[in-house]
């Protein structure tokens, strides 16, 4: 018996359906547990129960907003940030040149300035830097210096993007870095990932915390794009029926899904 090809490609559709319908039961790899206990945008302990509803576009908004502005000793803070080891500081002292340098922190935790030397940077604030630049100076050879430091790369600190992008892996933040800016860093999602399913985990006060986040509306500028703080991990689901679908034409290309037809 022979099909003509129109009852094939009916039959290879209807194949197709029932191999999607298979895995209809969980659209992540992830599972429910890893995301539906996390409210859109919002920050949440990862063991509180499901949440069963989705705020609105404003809401939602509202939230993000409220989350991400709450700072720490971070990036997003400049000014309370804890230097830290393999950073890039540059160092100004007004009116002198010579003294203006870009410098590494080194792994001892120290940096070397002319006239300064050696001197501690690591755990350290951008003002409390300056001040102890500056009292050095003072003593022998400056009159109130004026001493300016900033962090010109954050390679202490660093976040993790893993799940289905194009290149996973721990990456620096240099500066100010939100989950657009990560995501492009891993070069972008994969023909496999689920856009509504993009997660945030987070220590917070000691207990591991994470949100979920609809990478479409983030885009379309419906929902702020989040700040991320040192220590993230952004993981990107996959979709399951993506997933199948993928699967199943790599193992059987469509003449072998054909072959397999004639059987019946």
């Amino acid at each position: 018996m022979s099909f003509n090809p129109m009852l094939r490609m009916m039959a290879l559709l209807g194949f197709l359906a029932l191999v999607l319908q298979g895995c209809s039961g969980g659209s992540n790899t992830f599972g429910d547990a890893a995301t539906k206990e996390m409210a859109p945008g919002q920050f949440s302990q990862v063991a509180q129960a499901p949440v069963t509803s989705t705020p609105n576009t404003a809401q939602a908004a509202d939230t993000v907003n409220k989350i991400f502005a709450k700072g720490s000793s971070t990036v997003s803070d400049p000014q309370a940030y804890r230097i830290g080891t393999l950073d890039v500081l540059d160092v100004a002292v007004l009116g002198v040149a010579d003294l203006t340098k870009t410098v590494q922190v080194t792994n001892n935790g120290t940096i070397t300035l002319p006239l300064v030397r050696s001197i501690t940077a690591r755990g350290r604030t951008q003002s409390e830097l300056e001040r102890d630049i500056a009292s050095r100076l003072s003593k022998t050879y400056l009159q109130n210096p004026q001493v300016t430091v900033s962090v010109k790369e954050f390679n202490s600190q660093r976040i993790t993007v893993d799940g289905a992008v194009q290149k996973p892996g721990i990456f620096p933040m240099n500066g100010q870095t939100s989950l657009l800016q990560a995501i492009a860093q891993a070069q972008g999602l994969t023909t496999v990932a689920d856009p509504t399913g993009v997660l945030i985990f987070r220590q917070t006060n000691g207990k591991r915390t994470g949100a979920r986040f609809d990478i479409r509306q983030v885009r379309a500028g419906k929902l702020p794009d989040p700040m991320l703080l040192a220590g993230d991990v952004v993981m990107v689901d996959e979709s399951a029926a993506r997933t199948t679908l993928r699967d199943v034409s790599a193992a059987m290309p469509l003449t072998g899904l054909f072959s397999v037809l004639r059987l019946f």
